[in-house]
């Protein structure tokens, strides 16, 4: 019986990221998902982040409505998103690009491909270019992977869901989709969620809440953001769900690999945020059966050493607290403000002995030890 593991970007952000300027070593999900050995579409997939430019709009499994900015301000596209993973994990499609495109057009007529000419219809001031059909579909293909190469039947034994941002949030909506779906309530499911931020009006049940489908939930949360609706969320999860919540410094793309001082761009100097975090996603992953390349493998003496750097450079972390993504910032008293379910609440406030470890996001950043025993093993 396989595994299958979805990767979903966050916001604007794509599976072309692990070569983003932005990132010293490549934004982390994109990055992931490069480095992922396993068979595309039999054993992953890469999800684009909503407001990303519809890249991937050929190779969905349904008909994208991603837009550029309505995806960027309220997650737009988010749910095609989830039911083209939804297809995958069952290995079919309901939807395919029968057309060509006029870029795949053109590029088979410069390569010398026998083709039809655009058929033209309408008028001059509402012309429809027809550039033909495609012989075998996008669709058509990945099915036939996962035909061939995902063994044990279609339906994986155990999924992995890892994404940032409103792709984390995308992590819950896949689960809570799986959930309620017939044929896929049975499987287990774990999730590595990155800063979970669902933005404005985005806080119902299935994108806050976890079911008993979830058998393990690690997430990390950046400490230092205050951009206004920007606000994370910790999820309520089952009583039966390993949760893990980790709190470290720096703003929400710090956590991903960005390494400027202001958490958008500029040279490397926070980078171990985003190496503490990929790491530990590397770990959660191998452990949870997924082949990957190029891991950092640190040591527990590297981690820790990573934690005294951090506590050394804290101040410039609480700096951070000045910038804003959206030119205004919000908080909950000294902390960040997120939602903890559907309430609201203050960073460090989130704790409890329904999290391993029980301190929660009201962990210290020490700069003795790095608290992970609970993903090490």
């Amino acid at each position: 019986m396989s595994t299958f593991t979805v990767y979903f970007c966050g916001t604007s952000a794509t599976h072309f990221d692990s070569h983003n300027a932005n990132y010293w070593n490549g934004e982390l999900i994109a990055t992931l998902a490069s480095n992922t050995l396993d068979r595309e579409f039999a054993h992953w997939i890469v999800v684009d982040g909503p407001g990303s430019g519809n890249l991937q709009a050929d190779n969905l499994t349904v008909e994208s409505t991603d837009h550029p900015y309505a995806g960027v301000a309220f997650g737009k596209g988010w749910e095609t998103n989830v039911r083209h993973a939804l297809n995958m994990i069952k290995g079919q499609f309901e939807w395919q690009r029968e057309k060509l495109t006029a870029e795949r057009y053109q590029t088979l007529k410069k390569a010398g491909i026998p083709i039809e000419d655009v058929e033209i219809k309408g008028s001059f001031w509402s012309r429809v270019y027809d550039y033909g059909d495609r012989k075998v579909t996008p669709q058509q293909l990945q099915q036939q992977i996962v035909n061939q190469f995902r063994k044990g039947g279609k339906i994986p034994a155990k999924v992995n869901i890892v994404g940032w941002s409103r792709g984390a949030v995308s992590c819950h909506m896949l689960a809570n989709a799986m959930l309620a779906d017939p044929a896929l309530k049975h499987i287990p499911v774990n999730i590595f969620a990155v800063d979970p931020v669902p933005g404005p009006l985005n806080f119902q049940p299935e994108r806050v809440t976890l079911g008993p489908n979830v058998r393990e939930y690690v997430g990390f949360f950046a400490r230092d953001e205050r951009s206004k609706g920007f606000a994370c969320v910790v999820p309520h999860t089952d009583g039966s769900t390993k949760t893990s919540v980790f709190p470290l410094p720096g703003r929400h793309a710090t956590l991903v690999g960005n390494a400027a001082l202001d958490g958008v761009a500029g040279p490397k100097i926070l980078a171990e945020p985003g190496m503490v975090v990929r790491h530990l996603a590397e770990t959660c992953l191998r452990r949870w059966g997924v082949s990957l390349a190029k891991c950092l493998n640190l040591t527990k003496d590297e981690l820790v050493r990573a934690h005294a750097i951090m506590y050394q450079h804290d101040g410039m972390f609480t700096e951070m607290r000045k910038h804003s993504y959206t030119k205004v910032t919000e908080s909950q008293g000294p902390d960040r403000a997120i939602s903890y379910g559907n309430q609201w609440a203050a960073f460090s406030k989130v704790a409890g002995s329904n999290f391993a470890p029980a301190e929660g996001l009201a962990a210290p950043l020490q700069g003795a030890k790095a608290p992970y025993g609970e993903l090490l093993g």
